[in-house]
């Protein structure tokens, strides 16, 4: 279909104009608008997505890099992207391509044939919706995956959760695991950092957990914004609720880009702390990223405490698991391994 654009699933005719439902921004658009996130638009009284078969970025990840550390360890990723995004975090690190239209954007022109046909080529298991919201290529990536998946090839998102249910249901038909991105367990921090409400991203999280999708989360801690104790401890209880408590949480470092350049980096112990209080409230396999080699990286039996899988960074260097279970004690490690 290459770079003709494609009619988008999801929306709703009003007198004319369209009202787009993938979002719950629910982007109400006249003729020749474009909805928030950049890449939809009313084309002649129809909704169209502009990003269609027009990647502005193909690569290949380690699947840790996601991250996923219970989810086929050391297989690799075909990543995918195109340009946009429905969230317009002030602290976006690939805001480049994620806030800015696709017309100003550098793109591929690739079929989800030959998406399919790539992974197959470099003799990858895995094709990972990330860099971007992958919402915002719905259409893209249900072809894509539903491809990969008569291919036996996994599907893998990694998304901010901000979709409405019903489109969530249809996706989760074709995705084997997620990393949701949990900018924060404060509404307010999404009304103001990243324009968007909380209640949404933690629907699609019961949705995805209902659905059978292997879910892992990511906590962006930025300095004075997100990372106090309370909302650390709100976030792990909200786990423990809502999932459970071998659902595994990695708590990242914040480095200044974008619109708050002005904040300093996230310090080192206010990772570990935030690890410390995750695990102290009950939760299993909770992960620290962005500061280095660290302890927080391995994966531990949560019965022995011996490290199961240990890690350089995005390198898996030793696996002590046996058919899902930790290789000393016999208990059962949470993920997928196979």
């Amino acid at each position: 279909m290459g770079k003709e654009k494609r009619k988008a699933d999801f929306w709703e005719k009003i007198n004319g104009n369209v009202q787009c439902q993938l979002c719950p921004h629910f982007c109400f658009l006249k003729e020749g608008e474009t909805g928030k996130c950049n890449a939809r638009k009313n084309m002649n009284g129809e909704l169209v997505s502009l990003v269609y078969s027009r990647p502005c970025s193909l690569a290949i990840d380690p699947i840790e890099k996601k991250p996923l550390h219970h989810f086929l360890p050391r297989e690799k990723t075909l990543s995918i992207a195109t340009p946009g995004c429905n969230l317009k975090c002030k602290n976006c690190q690939n805001w480049e391509i994620s806030q800015v239209s696709p017309e100003k954007i550098i793109s591929l022109d690739i079929s989800p044939e030959n998406v399919v046909k790539e992974a197959i080529k470099r003799n990858v298991k895995i094709i990972a919706y990330t860099y971007t919201e992958p919402t915002i290529f719905y259409e893209y990536m249900m072809d894509i995956a539903k491809i990969a998946r008569k291919k036996r090839i996994k599907n893998v998102l990694v998304t901010n959760g901000f979709i409405n249910p019903e489109p969530l249901k249809e996706l989760c038909k074709y995705i084997d695991s997620a990393n949701v991105d949990i900018k924060s367990i404060n509404p307010d921090f999404y009304k103001n950092i990243c324009q968007a409400k909380l209640e949404p991203v933690l629907e699609s999280i019961r949705i995805m957990k209902e659905k059978g999708v292997w879910i892992e989360l990511t906590n962006l801690l930025i300095p004075g914004l997100n990372d106090s104790e309370e909302d650390i401890n709100k976030l792990a209880d909200w786990v423990k609720k809502n999932l459970d408590r071998n659902a595994p949480i990695h708590f990242s470092a914040f480095y200044p880009c974008y619109k708050l350049i002005n904040l300093n980096p996230t310090p080192e112990e206010t990772i570990k702390k935030a690890r410390r209080i995750a695990l102290a409230k009950g939760l299993s396999y909770v992960y620290s990223g962005n500061i280095g080699n660290n302890e927080g990286n391995d994966t531990y039996c949560p019965k022995c405490k011996e490290a199961v899988i240990k890690r350089r960074e995005y390198e898996v260097i030793e696996i002590n698991i046996n058919e899902g279970k930790c290789s000393k004690c016999g208990e059962k490690i949470s993920g997928v391994w196979c």
